[in-house]
């Protein structure tokens, strides 16, 4: 089967118990049906918070963001879920939810963690799960951080 015919998962990835568990969700199913993963973590540089103006190079940001995709992916690979799936690495800069779409535009599914943020914390705050499930092009698919 060549590269064409294989399905493809991106996965988004940021370090956080759901994203961890998203990324093994998408492992396994990958393995199942045999299709690679796009890992992708994205960054941003911060806004202004306050009166203190946060100066980080997006350099710095990207190494940072790259590291802790390494990782995820180290802890996951140890874990042995899915052995022989093809992982894409991928760190892109901007806000994860326009990043995740346009890395998932050709995808055959989007998989994001969820932090359980519901209610009004949930609805001000904003969740980029919820961003990906009414504007991917894509079935997505949410995992849960519930213990």
């Amino acid at each position: 089967m060549s590269d064409r015919d294989r399905g493809r998962i991106v996965v988004g990835v940021d370090g956080s118990p759901s994203s961890t568990k998203a990324l093994r969700w998408a492992l396994r199913q990958a393995a199942a049906t045999n299709a690679r993963v796009s890992a992708v973590q994205a960054w941003q540089t911060p806004g202004v918070y306050g009166t203190v103006i946060t100066l980080v190079p997006g350099e710095e940001l990207a190494a940072a963001a790259r590291e802790s995709l390494d990782a995820v992916l180290a802890a996951a690979d140890a874990d042995a879920d899915a052995p022989d799936v093809e992982v894409d690495r991928r760190v892109v800069g901007g806000h994860p939810a326009r990043v995740l779409l346009e890395e998932a535009e050709d995808a055959d599914l989007l998989v994001v963690g969820s932090r359980g943020h519901g209610g009004v914390v949930g609805s001000l705050i904003g969740s980029v799960s919820q961003y990906c499930i009414n504007h991917a092009s894509c079935p997505v698919v949410v995992v849960r951080d519930t213990e």
